[in-house]
């Protein structure tokens, strides 16, 4: 039998069930998801319309690193971390997993962690796009490690006398280039 197309894209006999109808109409190529494999295209979907996914392929690296990436826009920040940490265990050489937990690390001020993770990124870059986010990630990190933006961590009453000192210092040097216009 023969399906026919409607105006909404969908066939008109009513044999498949909606969820596989959902999943094949949102693999049809697109250019978000044309350079991903059709049966990774599956998955994706899968594990954003059902988590459960991911319980079903535990041990596919890739999976987790998504669903790490989901739960951080769902400010879910310990179950991200889980999820991450368990990607970079399954696939210690998996340039995205290290690449995120990185990130992740980077945002909640862990400078060491992050500094750490993005440094194996771009070890594990295959290529120069790869290359170059590990590269600006790691220029962010330097940059909150030499304002001072990380989290916590007991030092000693010298390493905040210095810090203090140091801004001090970048601040008038700062105060005297302001160039004069007339």
């Amino acid at each position: 039998m023969k399906n026919t197309i409607t105006d909404n894209n969908v066939p008109a006999n009513n044999h498949e069930s909606g969820e596989s109808l959902a999943l094949k109409q949102a693999i049809t190529p697109s250019l978000s998801l044309s350079s991903i494999p059709s049966n990774a295209q599956r998955l994706v979907l899968r594990m954003f319309a059902d988590p459960s996914c991911v319980a079903q392929h535990p041990q596919v690296s890739e999976l987790r690193v998504l669903f790490g990436m989901a739960l951080c826009v769902n400010l879910e920040v310990q179950p991200a971390i889980e999820e991450l940490r368990t990607a970079v265990s399954l696939d210690p050489h998996s340039f995205i997993a290290h690449l995120k937990l990185g990130e992740l690390w980077m945002r909640l001020r862990v400078c060491n962690k992050a500094a750490e993770h993005t440094h194996q990124a771009a070890k594990l870059a295959q290529n120069m796009a790869q290359a170059d986010l590990a590269r600006k990630q790691a220029a962010a990190i330097r940059t909150m490690l030499r304002e001072g933006i990380e989290r916590g961590g007991y030092k000693t009453p010298g390493q905040w006398i210095a810090r203090a000192f140091r801004r001090l210092v970048r601040n008038r040097s700062e105060a005297l280039v302001t160039p004069q216009i007339s």
